[in-house]
């Protein structure tokens, strides 16, 4: 007989089956003892009469390792209406201690850092475990969109010789007694792909030594980056992003709805045109609503991405809105300045439900701009990345997908710790 799993049983009623997974939780009545078998794929429950078999489990600590065989019957009051009879239980593995709190119930009881620090047992909790299948189902969403359209997954290097962005927010490491850091992004060498395969995407960790302690950042954190040739300019690259955002949202829906349902969530819907509203003028209307004094500031902090969420909401009935045009000052060397405006950018953020969820834009792509814009710099460690232009790359653009913070927006989640399957930040670096 093949082990199946908890979702299956319905497919099985009046036949025999076997179950394998953990023991989440039991009660026990006058006659009878009901068992929760949890696996991979949900929970099942065991309804247990046998004297001796009932004495054996009052005696199992919870997450003890299980094998159920017993007859699928229908019942209304059990998970997906079945549940196993006449069952034989087999015991594999007995747990030295019990679980720090309490799986069974429908929330941890415990502060996130200590569940946090108890991740390998917490991870299990029902819900905390659907969080992060829904978080892969969108990757696979994403994936399944870029495919369509012809992009290539590709991985690249995660160590590499320069800082990737601006600024000093790298990770140092000694690469066999040279200088080396952990990548900020795979912006160079998803570049360096366009002249290769014209649209590429990768799905990997990106690294970011920022001194920051708030609920939105990590030091560590999964990026969703694609880049794509022969654009006209920025808007081909937010067309692109609004697809595999409605690619993951639809994976979600289809392949994720039991999760979607367990976790009471409503999906996000995305337009088939996001709004887009420029720098400048959501300055303005910001500034018009609150009274701020904020027009001529580089960037926009998040108390005013929260506005201007609450705005699109309101006015555009949309969860998405792309603030395009960033000033030249906030963004990296490598972004296109807009020709009729120089000091501005060919560039833009989505915000997703007032949070910044994804940053992109068009890049330079003639040699003679990142000449210039690399001017006074030692340019030795930019040579491999250079090349591609020295060669002619096309007119092209990419974006940034943050997988963690998309998750906790869809979730609810306050912290993206919450969203994140082992954090890394400025604080904590196990388990």
């Amino acid at each position: 007989m093949s082990r199946i799993f908890s979702v299956e049983l319905a497919r099985h009623v009046g036949e025999r089956v076997r179950l394998a997974g953990w023991l989440h939780h039991q009660r026990a009545l006058a006659h009878v003892s009901f068992v929760l078998l949890r696996d991979g794929k949900g929970v099942a429950q065991v309804v247990v009469v046998d004297e001796g078999a009932r004495e054996q489990l009052a005696a199992l600590l919870p997450e003890t390792v299980i094998q159920v065989e017993g007859t699928v019957v229908g019942s209304e009051q059990a998970p997906a209406g079945v549940e196993l009879h006449d069952p034989s239980i087999d015991v594999l593995v007995e747990p030295d201690i019990a679980p720090p709190f309490e799986l069974r119930r429908r929330e941890i009881h415990a502060q996130l850092p200590t569940i946090l620090d108890h991740a390998a047992v917490s991870l299990r909790h029902p819900r905390r475990r659907a969080a992060f299948a829904l978080a892969a189902t969108s990757v696979g969403g994403f994936r399944a969109t870029l495919d369509a359209a012809s992009f290539v997954e590709v991985h690249t290097p995660k160590v590499v010789a320069a800082a990737t962005e601006s600024g000093a927010n790298v990770f140092p490491v000694d690469w066999f007694g040279r200088p080396a850091f952990l990548a900020q992004s795979p912006q160079f060498y998803k570049q360096i792909m366009v002249g290769v395969f014209e649209r590429v995407y990768e799905v990997a960790p990106v690294f970011r030594a920022e001194p920051h302690d708030t609920v939105r950042h990590l030091a560590e954190y999964v990026s969703l980056d694609a880049e794509l040739g022969f654009i006209t300019d920025h808007h081909d690259v937010m067309r692109v992003l609004r697809d595999a955002l409605a690619g993951m949202v639809e994976a979600m829906r289809e392949r994720a709805a039991g999760v979607v349902v367990d976790l009471e969530l409503v999906l996000p819907v995305v337009p088939a045109h996001i709004p887009v509203v420029d720098f400048t003028e959501a300055q303005t209307m910001i500034e018009r609503a609150t009274g701020e004094s904020i027009i001529g500031e580089p960037d926009l902090a998040p108390a005013h991405e929260r506005w201007l969420g609450e705005w699109a909401a309101r006015e555009q009935g949309s969860d998405f809105l792309y603030v395009s045009g960033y000033p030249m000052a906030k963004r990296p060397f490598y972004t296109q300045p807009d020709p009729h405006r120089p000091a501005f950018s060919n560039s833009f953020d989505l915000l997703f439900r007032g949070l910044e969820l994804a940053t992109g834009g068009q890049r330079m792509h003639r040699l003679a701009d990142y000449l210039a814009a690399l001017a006074g710099q030692d340019l030795a460690p930019y040579e491999g990345y250079l090349e591609a232009f020295r060669h002619g790359m096309p007119p092209h653009g990419g974006f940034a997908i943050g997988l963690e913070r998309f998750t906790a927006r869809v979730t609810g989640a306050v912290n993206v710790r919450e969203t994140t399957l082992f954090p890394r930040d400025r604080n904590r670096l196990t388990p």
